[in-house]
């Protein structure tokens, strides 16, 4: 059973795809996190991406490191990301997925910290320099916890390296549109939409996008090719260029726009027909 599979299933279901939206913990500060968190949810959001800051983000581009920067100096860590968590997980049974790195985990201990994941709700983790082929024992203690490991596919991805992703992960695979770290605001590659469509025919999970997606237009372009949209440093930009007193209540605006273009327009795979919604 995994929580995230079957909610972007029940997503795919209703000709949608999931919208994951990104935030980073303890960003701008713990109240206004959870405030946003919840707001997200409510708005549009159908499960939540939550980076742990960390000092050395490999795949992060500027705009979430900068974020990370502000919640380290907040006193942001392992420990409190959990008690955010924890608070979230009263409010919401959508799934949650932990973003962070493999130095962090080592040093709060693999059994450790996959059993804080399942204390406090935590569904997922993703580790992006955590590749498969040295992933077994976190893999194994992991799933005897109930928690996915999500696994990222670059567009470099070889086709003989694909079947020991699929295998490894659970909950969906990654998909990172382009080369290089989050928060690109350029042209998403041309070829983004085939390789998806190849990714999806050979996968057993579902196949979420992320790294630039950034507007309803690039959305509505992506959801008929992907099961779930992950979208990051959009959000935290927008965080970023809002003051305190309106965040909320813009950022719910931006989630409701992303939302809507997940099924508009929406053509599904196989043999079904194309349907628009207005």
């Amino acid at each position: 059973m995994s929580h995230i599979k079957d909610t972007i299933d029940s997503i795919n279901g209703r000709n949608e795809s999931a919208l994951i939206p990104f935030l980073t913990a303890g960003f701008p500060d713990s109240s206004l996190f959870l405030q946003l968190s919840l707001a997200i949810l409510e708005s549009g959001g159908d499960l939540l991406e939550i980076g742990i800051p960390f000092s050395d983000p490999l795949a992060d581009g500027p705009t979430i490191q900068a974020s990370s920067q502000v919640a380290l100096a907040n006193g942001m860590n392992v420990e409190k990301t959990f008690e955010l968590c924890t608070a979230l997980r009263r409010e919401t049974n959508k799934p949650l997925i932990l973003m962070t790195y493999i130095n962090p985990v080592l040093a709060y201990g693999l059994k450790n910290f996959s059993k804080a994941c399942n204390q406090v709700g935590v569904n997922g983790v993703i580790i992006p320099d955590l590749p498969p082929e040295e992933a077994s024992e976190w893999k194994e203690i992991a799933t005897e916890h109930g928690i996915d490991t999500i696994f990222l596919m670059a567009p470099t991805t070889n086709k003989e390296r694909f079947p020991l992703i699929n295998g490894y992960t659970s909950g969906f695979i990654y998909y990172v549109s382009t080369t290089g770290v989050t928060g690109s605001t350029g042209e998403l590659p041309e070829e983004l939409v085939r390789k998806l469509e190849e990714v999806r025919k050979l996968s057993r999970w579902p196949v979420g996008v992320g790294f630039g997606i950034s507007t309803p237009q690039q959305v509505a372009m992506l959801a008929p090719h992907a099961d779930g949209i992950i979208i990051g440093s959009a959000i935290i930009r927008k965080i970023q260029a809002t003051d305190t007193n309106n965040v909320v209540p813009e950022v719910e605006t931006m989630i409701r726009k992303l939302k809507k273009a997940t099924y508009l327009s929406h053509r599904w795979r196989g043999s079904q027909a194309e349907t628009t919604v207005s």
